[in-house]
């Protein structure tokens, strides 16, 4: 009988492979030790970190690390994630600090003259606030003088609110960010938004137990915290490498990076510091071109290249290197061979992943043939915690060709569970499959296990020995995984099949990023939403007069939401037409007023079929932030 409770021991397999681990990388290697713990001034007293009605952060939760790795973690995984777990107010160079560990990302603050260089606020609201706190309680009580969002990723943005005010923003303080950051920081949280935080859920493992058997950090950082997350949309944007800015006597010289590990992303020289920060574009781990919770492709040759050229640009006038996660390097050399490593990282995975395409070899197949040369296979800063040889791999062959590999076979399989009832049936009934999995199991072969009784499950999702047998192969998955990520998402799998759904820990679909939206963003939204299906018979137009600019039309027809600015043919003759703010407009749009609302409130005015707004409406669908990922 298989378990269907766990989490289970480590199996003889595991064990072994994970022991097999410390012979093949330089575990008496300390630099990183010595670099992750180098300028530490103190931590908070109070590891927990509060928000309204919950923790959204605890600085304990990983003291687990400090002990022995268990056989149940990979030895590397536990080692990188002892290193990401160190938590405090770091000095990289005088004038230039770091908080560490409070988040999934760092926090970094640059003194300047009056006051200090926010870079990068983390996730949260709350755990921002507690990280200027603690370099306050170390450093003095400077005020916040700019911010500066090297990225546009939720986790270098996310916390602004808990380091400035709307008021401090209004009356002029700079909140930085690199060309076209609001557009992507936005559309990348809304338009999938609710794929990807469910996929989150699985990838930074947060509603995983934290130990020994269960999440022990994501490569990149431990986790994303689960507190208040913000957005302040920039007021000074950086439109070109080179471009100069001085504020509160700080001076930044800037490198745009765009289409990197984010499609709007800069590094920053501090030349007065001989510091360069390189936001995500190089640290210590092999990065992801296409993340586990679903993004665009990342490309990897331009990513290589903006490497190269940062080197060029700053490389002589470098003595520390520090990014917005992980630990900071010392020394011109060091930062030099740091910096080339990173950049051939990138380019090996492009270059042979594009050679074997041209060879004819699918996704799958370059993902097990690819190996790293040696002198990479052996750098820490180049293992896959976060992203992988195997999914990067993949992700190449997809920027280039798209999912399908070439072989008509696959060019029109069943769907999961169809295919499913089909292959269980093949090989002789979900009894006989089992049967043949546990013996694989016993044999050590979790990986065939996985795949083979993922079958039974989408066939037959109740049935309790398919669930608890998938579970247990998925946990062994995890124990053995080098990659923080991939751990998550097994570990994840397996607690969902015994326990049921564990939802979206962290959300992002907040005022403020609804207020960043664009109206075009908001009426594209809204399209996505359409129930394509029921509403093929539609045919609504509703023209919007906004006051103070232009009319838009919305027309639903063939299940398609179409929008059109200004008069002619394509605008056609509107059911009803409504003048309003667009401040009345989006409110509407976002379930935060009723059409009959406004019109009683006298915000606005309508002329024709009024019932035809909430005809439209009603064939928007509502996103489901907990859908199966394991289950059918």
């Amino acid at each position: 009988m298989t378990r269907n409770t766990g989490p289970a021991p480590a199996e003889p397999s595991v064990r072994q492979a994970n022991a097999d681990i410390l012979g093949r990388l330089p575990f008496d290697d300390t630099q990183d030790h010595e670099d992750a713990r180098r300028g530490f001034l103190g931590t908070a007293a109070d590891p927990l970190i509060r928000g309204a009605d919950r923790v959204v952060w605890d600085l304990a939760a990983y003291g687990f690390l400090e002990r022995d790795c268990p056989d149940t973690v990979n030895p590397s995984l536990w080692r990188q994630s002892r290193l990401a777990a160190d938590h405090g107010l770091f000095e990289v160079v005088e004038g230039v600090y770091q908080v560490r560990g409070f988040d999934l990302s760092n926090m970094t603050v640059v003194e300047g003259e009056r006051g200090v260089l926010v870079v990068d606020p983390l996730i949260s609201a709350e755990t921002a606030a507690a990280a200027l706190a603690l370099y306050r309680a170390h450093r003095g009580d400077r005020p916040v003088s700019a911010v500066l969002y090297t990225h546009s990723h939720v986790d270098h943005f996310g916390g602004v609110r808990g380091v400035v005010s709307e008021e401090q923003v209004a009356a002029g303080l700079p909140v930085i960010a690199p060309e076209g950051f609001l557009e992507h920081a936005v559309s990348e949280n809304v338009y999938a938004g609710t794929a990807m935080a469910r996929r989150a859920a699985y990838m930074y493992g947060a509603a995983l137990p934290k130990g020994e058997r269960g999440q022990v950090g994501a490569g990149l950082g431990q986790t994303t915290s689960t507190g208040t997350v913000g957005l302040v949309p920039p007021n000074l944007h950086i439109t070109r490498t080179g471009q100069t800015e001085v504020v509160d006597g700080i001076r930044m010289v800037f490198q745009l990076t765009p289409g990197t590990e984010a499609p709007a992303e800069l590094n920053i020289h501090f030349p007065d510091h001989r510091a360069l920060c390189l936001a995500e574009n190089a640290t210590h781990n092999l990065h992801n071109l296409l993340t586990l919770r679903g993004a665009q492709v990342r490309d990897p040759r331009v990513w290589a290249h903006y490497l190269t050229e940062a080197v060029t640009l700053f490389a002589d006038s470098t003595e520390v290197a520090f990014a917005s996660h992980h630990w900071p390097t010392w020394g011109r050399d060091r930062v030099v061979a740091f910096l080339t490593e990173q950049r051939d990282l990138y380019s090996y995975l492009h270059d042979q992943s594009l050679r074997l395409i041209n060879q004819g070899f699918t996704p799958l197949e370059i993902a097990e043939r690819i190996q790293l040369p040696p002198a990479l296979e052996r750098a820490w800063h180049t293992r896959g915690y976060y992203g992988s040889v195997s999914h990067n791999t993949k992700a190449v062959y997809q920027r280039y060709l798209g999912w399908f590999d070439g072989n008509p076979a696959h060019r029109w399989e069943h769907p999961p569970t169809e295919a499913a009832r089909r292959y269980v049936d093949f090989m002789g009934g979900a009894d006989e499959v089992l049967r043949r999995a546990r013996r694989s199991f016993a044999e050590g072969d979790f990986r065939w296990v996985a795949q083979v009784v993922d079958h039974v499950v989408f066939a037959d999702p109740v049935n309790a020995e398919a669930r608890a047998l998938q579970a247990d192969a998925l946990e062994q998955l995890g124990y053995g995984s080098e990659n923080g990520t991939w751990r998550n998402f097994y570990l994840t799998g397996a607690l969902e099949l015994r326990h049921g759904p564990v939802g979206t820990p962290t959300e992002t679909d907040t005022a403020d990023f609804m207020a960043a939206l664009t109206l075009g963003q908001l009426f594209d939204a809204a399209a996505i939403r359409v129930d394509g299906p029921r509403s093929w018979s539609a045919d609504i137009t509703v023209r919007w007069n906004l006051t103070g600019s232009g009319p838009v039309t919305l027309r639903l027809r063939n299940g398609v939401l179409t929008r059109t600015a200004g008069d002619g043919p394509a605008v056609g003759t509107p059911d009803v037409t409504v003048t309003l703010a667009e401040a009345d407009l989006r409110a509407l749009l976002t379930g935060a007023a009723t059409a009959e609302e406004l019109l009683a409130d006298g915000r606005a005015e309508a002329t024709g079929d009024l019932g035809r707004i909430a005809e439209l409406l009603g064939h928007l669908d509502d996103p489901d932030p907990g859908f199966a990922i394991v289950t059918p």
